[in-house]
C-alpha cells in the first residue's frame, strides 16, 4: 500500500469513528490532511464521515488545483487559512459537535480562551482556543479571520457552529477535536457550580512542562 492509500484509509476510518460516536452527524464536518507531495485529500462536499469512500476523496497539488476526485467541501477557505499560516499543520478537522457548540451559546464565555481550563488535557492538546463570531456555512471570510489569527492558534470555535482543530497529522487533529468536545461537556456539566479551575500556576506549569503553544 502506498503512503497516499494508507492516509486514504486513516482519513476514513477516522472519519467513521468520529460519527459513529455522536460528534459530528449527518453530512456534517469535514477533513483534511497533507500528502506527502504537499498536496491535500479532502473530505467531499456533502458526504458524510460515516460513508467516506477513499477513492473519491478530494485530491489537491502542492499548488492549491484540484485535480482529483470529489468536489470538496465548502469549508476549503477555512482549511487552507490553517495550512497558509501554520507551517506545522499537517491536518485540519472541523465538527459539529453538540457540547461544543452549545458552550459557544454561553453569554459568559471568554472570547480569547474559549475552553475553561478544567483539566490540563485542553491546555497541553489545543493551547488557548478563540471563539469567532457566526458566519454563514462556508462564507470565506471565516478564512479571513483565521488568517487574521497570523497562526497564533491552533483551535477556533465557530459561534453556534463547531470547532476547527489544526495539527500535525490527521491523528493528531483528531485527538485534539475529541478533547476540545469533552472539555465543552464539562464546562456545560459544571456551568453555575462554581467548578475549581486550574490556577494560572498551574496552568503555567503545564504549558512549561509540556511546551504548550500558549498566545495571550
Amino acid at each position: 500500500m502506498t503512503a497516499e492509500a494508507a492516509l486514504r484509509e486513516q482519513i476514513c476510518t477516522l472519519a467513521k469513528s468520529l460519527f459513529d460516536r455522536g460528534l459530528t452527524h449527518g453530512s456534517t464536518g469535514n477533513m483534511s490532511a497533507r500528502t506527502s507531495d504537499g498536496g491535500l485529500l479532502v473530505s467531499p462536499t456533502g458526504s458524510s464521515f460515516g460513508r467516506l469512500d477513499p477513492s473519491r476523496l478530494s485530491r489537491f497539488n502542492a499548488q492549491g488545483q484540484h485535480i482529483g476526485g470529489d468536489k470538496p467541501t465548502k469549508e476549503m477557505p477555512l482549511h487552507s487559512a490553517f495550512y497558509d499560516t501554520r507551517s506545522q499543520a499537517g491536518a485540519v478537522v472541523h465538527l459539529h459537535c453538540c457540547h461544543a457548540v452549545a458552550w459557544s451559546m454561553m453569554a459568559d464565555v471568554d472570547e480569547d480562551n474559549f475552553m475553561p481550563p478544567l483539566t490540563p488535557y485542553a491546555v497541553m492538546q489545543l493551547g488557548r482556543v478563540k471563539l469567532l463570531p457566526f458566519f454563514l456555512p462556508g462564507d470565506p471570510a471565516m478564512g479571513q479571520a483565521v488568517r487574521g489569527l497570523a497562526g497564533k492558534r491552533s483551535a477556533v470555535m465557530l459561534a453556534n457552529h463547531g470547532p476547527v482543530v489544526a495539527a500535525k497529522d490527521v491523528e493528531a487533529a483528531c485527538n485534539a477535536i475529541e478533547e476540545l468536545e469533552a472539555t465543552a461537556r464539562l464546562a456545560m456539566l459544571t456551568h453555575g457550580h462554581h467548578p475549581r479551575l486550574l490556577s494560572t500556576a498551574q496552568i503555567q506549569n503545564v504549558v512549561t512542562h509540556f511546551n504548550v503553544e500558549w498566545e495571550a
